[in-house]
């Protein structure tokens, strides 16, 4: 299923999408007050969804309704993982900007974890404010982000991958200069408008190769990221067992699983964001999300 929450004359809702133009209003229909209630009570009402779905009668065009970020106000700071694909872990160490990389080229040897605040959240086509950044150094991370479905603390014996409900697009912007002056990644990262997500949720069902799809972004249409899933450092279950072993998940938590090689402090010089410029990631099976940058 793909699922998305959306705003339509002053109200919001959640979407079973269907098709490219069409989609079946769940809140009207009584099954999601929004995606977190979704998401706790999905094994209840997935059949009911499913149903809905399979019938046709209830799909409504999209045009009119504007898509939200699917999870609009997460209850928790989002999970984020940093430095898991390799050469993304050379191209950060060799920039000057990483105070922990040992040589240039660090590869982590567990994973790195830092949060962003509900309020960096933002949805498609929303703007990404380049103005709240002071020192012109607004950067772009392409990550695939895990939607946590069942909670509780994941034991020894658990499968992480039963804690997982699905999948969305997170672009993990960042202040590479707040970055650098803090030592630390919450600042320059947790800046409002800086946490683009979207524009659907795909439950984990209709995604199980985590391994061949693609991950890309672009810039003004200029193409600077491309890697596969198979290249992360780290995979989901690894993840979901790292933070879920010691910190109770809870539905609706996201866990951004790291970006590839060719983000903007890659380049010498580096190439930021600016205003005016339009930026767009994408993942195989999920769509791609595009924001501009005021």
């Amino acid at each position: 299923m793909r699922l998305a929450t959306f705003r339509d004359d002053g109200r919001e809702g959640v979407a079973l999408v269907q098709g490219e133009g069409g989609f079946i209003d769940l809140t009207a229909a009584g099954l999601a007050a929004d995606m977190i209630d979704l998401i706790t009570n999905f094994a209840d009402r997935r059949a009911r969804i499913a149903e809905l779905g399979a019938g046709g009668s209830h799909v409504r065009p999209a045009a009119g309704a504007t898509i939200l970020a699917p999870i609009p106000r997460p209850p928790r700071n989002i999970f984020c993982v940093g430095k898991n694909y390799r050469e993304h872990a050379a191209e950060f160490g060799g920039s000057g900007f990483d105070s922990g990389a040992v040589g240039g080229s660090e590869i982590p040897e567990y994973p790195i974890f830092f949060s962003k605040p509900p309020s960096s959240v933002i949805g498609p086509e929303e703007a990404i404010r380049s103005d709240l950044d002071p020192y012109d150094s607004v950067d772009y991370e392409a990550e695939l982000a895990v939607v946590i479905g069942r909670g509780g603390r994941v034991a020894e014996g658990d499968d992480p991958m039963g804690f997982v409900f699905g999948y969305t697009l997170l672009n993990d912007v960042t202040s590479r200069e707040l970055q650098r002056r803090h030592k630390q990644w919450l600042l320059g990262k947790g800046i409002d408008t800086f946490a683009p997500m979207g524009p659907v949720i795909v439950t984990a069902d209709e995604m199980s190769d985590l391994a061949t799809p693609g991950i890309r972004t672009f810039v003004n249409g200029e193409k600077r990221q491309e890697s596969r899933l198979r290249d992360l450092i780290f995979d989901i279950p690894t993840l979901v067992r790292t933070v879920g072993r010691s910190i109770t998940l809870e539905p609706g938590d996201v866990i951004a699983t790291g970006t590839p090689a060719g983000v903007g402090i890659g380049f010498k010089p580096p190439r930021y964001l600016h205003a005016g410029d339009i930026v767009r990631i994408e993942v195989d099976g999920i769509g791609s999300l595009e924001n501009p940058i005021s």
